[in-house]
């Protein structure tokens, strides 16, 4: 059977995560991994935990993170409250949105802003789902980019192999999240009031586009985050087989 990518990342993250006295080289680690003509189920990584615990682990940490992070998203203000991943009005409106603020008149933008944040709430949980199952999607071929990965590397390389098929699987429920919040029906009405539509191109598309690529970045933003803390902090291991895997 061919070895998936997260044999190989696991093993990165056992690596990191035992004492000094445990560790081998990471050639060492994975060529036990890759070990030819052996079972997947019991090649040994390190003493008492096989190629396949590890690529389980691994899998697991990934699919708690992603369902974590699906739910702090999709929060009443997942999006909205949160600075560093809060979605601003794109291009031409985000600019109005500013301008008019200094004379407090931004009113019916900063609704618009909302409820597109709102959207991107409501499809969160869609996209948590959508990425567990893209984890499926990758192969052993990807494994090269996690040799020299750091603390984020399966996030990083999840995100770089399937970002593209993500956006295009949750646009619809970011579409209708935006029609069900009222944001579609409101940019019509505001691109005409302050001309907007008038320096070309669909502004109900660009707001869909937008939502989607902002609301991916969140995501894997905090998904990252979830990375992190699985890899380098006992308290996240919260099963037996991540503790079992990741040490703790």
């Amino acid at each position: 059977m061919k070895k998936s990518v997260f044999t190989i990342g696991a093993a990165a993250l056992v690596l990191s995560v035992l004492p000094a006295a445990q560790a081998q080289t990471f050639g060492d680690i994975l060529r036990g991994v890759l070990g030819s003509g052996e079972s997947e189920n019991s090649t040994s990584v390190f003493s008492g935990i096989t190629s396949g615990e590890a690529e389980a682990g691994l899998k697991q940490a990934l699919t708690l993170g992603a369902e974590a992070v699906g739910r702090q998203l999709s929060a009443r203000d997942g999006y909205f409250g949160d600075r560093e991943i809060q979605i601003p009005l794109p291009g031409r409106m985000g600019d109005l949105q500013s301008s008019l603020k200094r004379f407090g008149l931004s009113g019916p933008l900063d609704d618009l802003q909302l409820r597109m944040n709102r959207a991107a709430e409501d499809a969160a949980p869609y996209a948590a789902d959508l990425v567990v199952d893209a984890v499926q999607s990758l192969t052993i071929d990807d494994a090269l980019a996690l040799l020299n990965g750091g603390d984020t590397a399966a996030t990083d390389l999840l995100r770089d192999k399937t970002e593209y098929r993500l956006s295009m699987l949750v646009r619809p429920y970011v579409e209708s999240a935006l029609a069900d919040s009222g944001a579609l029906s409101a940019v019509d009405s505001l691109s005409a009031r302050y001309g907007v539509s008038q320096l070309g191109g669909d502004v109900r598309e660009s707001l869909i586009d937008h939502a989607v690529d902002k609301g991916l970045d969140g995501l894997f933003i905090y998904l990252a985050k979830e990375e992190q803390s699985i890899r380098n902090n006992p308290v996240e291991r919260t099963t037996d087989l991540l503790r079992r895997v990741f040490g703790g």
